[in-house]
């Protein structure tokens, strides 16, 4: 009688417990779709130049890393480039602070640099433009917070629909 009882309590609590997943699995799609946004457009600026050579660092003091990633199912996009512009240390672009990284087979990047300075009346900030074949391209900017010292920078592009 007593495994009865214990069967007649265990039967409903499982139900309970499955009702209870669905709303949890629910929550973590929609978390996995808004993950996907695309990242949100930011002007290139006069200073943009094709062709910069590929290295993954420009100077010292501060590292920006992070995933490529697709509108399409979150899905990594290995090969994506990277192509980062910022001034130096005395606040001018140049050649020397210009890169082109490639994106590893998971979408993961790494970029070194010095910690960007104001440019004019702007705050610190990073260009990077990002290309990855059937994918529109993006232009966007990295804003480093006061005091770090390095930054996690995921990127999501829109999936191209031509």
């Amino acid at each position: 009688m007593a495994q009865f009882v214990s069967m007649r309590f265990f039967l409903p609590l499982s139900l309970l417990a499955l009702l209870l997943m669905v709303p949890a699995c629910q929550n973590e799609a929609q978390v996995a779709e808004e993950d996907c946004l695309p990242t949100a457009y930011d002007e290139m600026g006069p200073f943009y130049r094709a062709n910069a050579p590929i290295r993954a660092k420009v100077g010292e003091g501060y590292v920006l890393k992070g995933q490529v990633k697709s509108t399409e199912s979150c899905r990594p996009l290995p090969g994506a480039l990277l192509e980062f512009w910022l001034v130096n240390a005395e606040g001018l672009y140049d050649d020397a602070h210009r890169a082109t990284v490639v994106a590893d087979k998971k979408g993961h990047y790494v970029f070194e640099s010095n910690r960007p300075t104001n440019y004019v009346s702007r705050r610190p900030h990073i260009h990077i433009r990002i290309t990855a074949k059937g994918h529109e391209e993006l232009v966007t900017q990295h804003y480093p917070e006061k005091g770090q010292t390095g930054a996690v920078f995921d990127l999501v592009l829109q999936k191209d629909t031509l």
